[in-house]
């Protein structure tokens, strides 16, 4: 194949539907999926029956018939109504899909009258399937997986098979910087705010569903005994993974690294909103040491949002 003329967009050429394909696989970064976290949602009926219900948003779809197709978008505006036939003695599995049949390379369709783009069941996949089957055009919604002798699909049913095409990421640095020395010092066994210096105000971007953070709190200050304890850090009012913090070795002045860490899957309630991150201490009961940050402490925290189907 030669280079393909003309370009977009050039005045007084014409340009074929294969040149548009190929501008939204370029645009798209050759991937495929909903467009962001809530598009296509499959889900039961309002009052649920023989059937299922497939919400607003887009998608990208990239085309399998051949390998220089080029790429598809469609949209959904409103709910649409997808009929599943029941089943009979033994369980089944179907496949909710996201089709494109373009008669340039597959099938008979009118562009002219006939839905070039549809939603499509594909029935009696396996129990396992996550996506459709080679050579389909296609992008997958759901799997539903239907017990025997079943009209009726109920969400339980329902398998999200969906997959942001280009999901969104967002990372930002924090830092820290103690000016005084403070301790950890209630050895109770419960949580207390703690350092006070690690506390940000951390802003939600509308899109994001999941958050991945790390707080380095580096020269950590350990005196006066051995000590245990466990870190946490909390987001909002989610608390996260403890780290411990374990240290035998006694009366000395000493110090050390902490790394606390956890993934978060977000409330859509803390989307668009800022929320407080901050840490806190429990120190065990049984051990009196004392852990501390001070001026000479380095508080590193890093934060970073992602998407992904909700």
């Amino acid at each position: 194949m030669t280079l393909a003329q003309a370009p977009l967009l050039v005045d007084g050429a014409t340009h074929s539907a294969q040149t548009f394909r190929q501008m939204i696989k370029d645009l798209s970064h050759g991937a495929e999926g909903v467009t962001e976290a809530g598009d296509l949602k499959v889900t039961s009926l309002p009052v649920p029956g023989g059937g299922v219900q497939v919400g607003d948003g887009s998608a990208v779809i990239r085309g399998k018939a051949n390998m220089w197709q080029g790429s598809y978008t469609a949209y959904n505006i409103g709910p649409s109504t997808v009929p599943i036939a029941p089943t009979g003695a033994v369980p089944r599995s179907d496949l909710i899909v996201l089709r494109v049949q373009d008669p340039e390379f597959e099938g008979g369709l009118d562009p002219a009258k006939d839905a070039i783009n549809f939603f499509d069941v594909i029935p009696n996949v396996s129990s396992t399937t996550t996506s459709v089957p080679k050579g389909v055009t296609g992008v997958g919604l759901a799997r539903l997986d239907i017990p025997a002798n079943t009209g009726t699909i109920t969400a339980a049913m329902i398998r999200d098979l969906r997959k942001v095409a280009n999901p969104r990421r967002e990372r930002t640095l924090y830092t820290a910087y103690p000016s005084k020395l403070t301790k950890a010092w209630r050895d109770d066994d419960k949580w207390h705010n703690w350092p006070p210096d690690a506390r940000w105000q951390i802003p939600v971007p509308e899109w994001a569903t999941k958050l991945i953070l790390t707080i380095t709190l580096a020269g950590l200050r350990m005196d006066f005994d051995s000590l245990y304890g466990r870190l946490q850090p909390v987001f909002g009012s989610i608390e996260g993974q403890d780290t411990v913090v374990d240290d035998n070795q006694g009366k000395v002045v000493r110090r050390s690294t902490a790394v606390v860490a956890d993934t978060i899957t977000l409330p859509a309630s803390y989307r668009g909103t800022t929320q407080t991150l901050y840490m806190q201490a429990s120190m065990s009961a049984n051990w009196k040491g004392d852990l501390s940050v001070d001026g000479g402490t380095s508080i590193i925290t890093d934060i970073e949002f992602t998407e992904g189907a909700v």
